[in-house]
């Protein structure tokens, strides 16, 4: 289960910083995407808010490649894959694949860190 855990890691983790890096660089085309998701990532383009998402997934990209603060990066992923899914689902319906490996993934790198996040998912809370 550990290198199946290694292996998750880095694919998440090229995943992320490579198309994190592509919204710096935009070395992946896309085609033009058609109504309100083409709205909104028109929004997303002209209002910067791209580097910001792009920023965070190259961040938590190379945290997970570096096996450094991999909690973090989980975390930070966590909401971009909400995102990912909620795109999908509200605005442009289909390209599942993609968030469903990603998401795969995500959960296979979260129970080998399940130790960590245990305390979050307790009853109490343990600060004094």
């Amino acid at each position: 289960m550990r290198i199946v855990a290694i292996v998750a890691r880095i694919l998440l983790g090229l995943t992320f910083t490579i198309f994190g890096a592509n919204g710096f660089l935009f070395f992946i085309p896309a085609p033009p995407i058609p109504g309100l998701a083409g709205d909104f990532m028109h929004a997303v383009f002209a209002s910067h808010y791209l580097w910001l998402i792009s920023g965070a997934q190259v961040i938590a990209g190379i945290l997970l490649l570096i096996d450094r603060y991999v909690p973090v990066a989980l975390i930070l992923l966590a909401a971009m894959l909400a995102n990912i899914w909620t795109f999908h689902l509200t605005m442009l319906h289909g390209g599942f694949p993609g968030p469903i490996v990603a998401t795969i993934l995500w959960i296979i790198v979260a129970v080998s860190e399940r130790r960590v996040f245990a305390p979050l998912l307790g009853p109490r809370s343990l600060a004094v």
